[in-house]
């Protein structure tokens, strides 16, 4: 399947992850991530990490990340919900780990 509007689907399609520009002007990329929770009924739980690119693409000078977005049984699932977000989605997230940085 070539539907590349999920982050899942875009990574599958085009073998990298997105690229967005946040409203602070830096580029960034989106990594999806998992960790272990004390939850013993969903001890999985997955976020997004924005690595922020310095201007001329040479490197990461930062990140802003999300809060958990989803719990989950099993890794698995806990990617498979994030992988399940539309680029729109994913872009908003972005924006609003931008603003509470900027709060920070």
């Amino acid at each position: 399947m070539n539907d590349d509007t999920t982050l899942g689907g875009y990574i599958r399609v085009h073998d990298r992850p997105p690229a967005y520009e946040g409203s602070d002007g830096h580029p960034y990329t989106v990594s999806l991530e998992t960790e272990k929770t004390a939850n013993l009924r969903a001890p999985w739980a997955g976020f997004l990490v924005f690595p922020r690119w310095a201007q001329t693409g040479v490197g990461i000078v930062g990140h802003v990340e999300t809060a958990d977005l989803v719990e989950a049984r099993t890794i698995e699932e806990a990617r498979d919900g994030l992988a399940a977000l539309t680029l729109h989605e994913v872009h908003a997230l972005l924006e609003e780990a931008i603003a509470r940085s900027r709060d920070d």
